[in-house]
């Protein structure tokens, strides 16, 4: 299958060559979860998919039944000179509920959970690190605990190809995702404190 991205302009399965790094991450129903990162700085490709289950080539109609362990996905190819892994984390952990489990608003089923999928030891690190920081600001809001995810990726399966790009197709089609409200300090930086010279107050 060879499709290019109507918004991006660049073949969904491809790599723009060396120093672009592939992000996985599962928030729910993926058509959704694509624009958001289709628009998203720096971002090369999208694509949405499965992963995390347990048999070769699901169709759509295996992966809802739940029995191939599959979560839906979104692939995001991106150069991390124009646009930061963290950029990305703060679009997942901003943009839907990550404290429902198996499911995604009106959305339940496995295939519908929260989960980041990393490619490299640095991506496991830092996905880590922005799960932490990002705990008190959901607990602040009243909501339960988060149940993200977060392991290193596996085989990816590309969807068929009426989900790819969906809402770009379907400007009206269903969509659950949107801001949550609360702020995901990964990639803030502190203001810098000024340090007195030794000697003064």
């Amino acid at each position: 299958m060879s499709i290019t991205h109507p918004v991006l302009h660049h073949p969904i399965e491809g790599t723009p060559g060396p120093g672009a790094e592939i992000a996985y991450f599962g928030m729910g129903c993926f058509w959704g979860a694509e624009r958001l990162f289709w628009r998203a700085p720096g971002v090369w490709t999208t694509s949405a998919g499965y992963m995390g289950g347990n048999t070769e080539k699901p169709s759509y109609e295996e992966v809802c039944t739940g029995l191939t362990g599959h979560a839906e996905v979104v692939r995001v190819v991106f150069e991390p000179e124009k646009g930061s892994y963290e950029q990305l984390l703060k679009v997942f952990w901003e943009n839907h509920d990550p404290t429902q489990g198996m499911r995604q608003g009106n959305d339940i089923g496995s295939q519908y959970r929260s989960v980041i999928y990393t490619t490299t030891p640095e991506q496991q690190a830092a996905a880590e690190a922005s799960k932490e920081a990002f705990a008190p600001v959901v607990t602040a809001a009243g909501l339960g605990a988060i149940t993200t995810a977060i392991l290193p990726a596996g085989a990816y399966w590309l969807a068929e190809p009426y989900h790819q790009q969906y809402l770009h197709h379907n400007p009206n089609g269903y969509c659950n995702h949107g801001p949550n409200g609360l702020t995901c300090p990964v990639g803030i930086v502190p203001a810098q404190v000024e340090v007195a010279p030794p000697g003064t107050d």
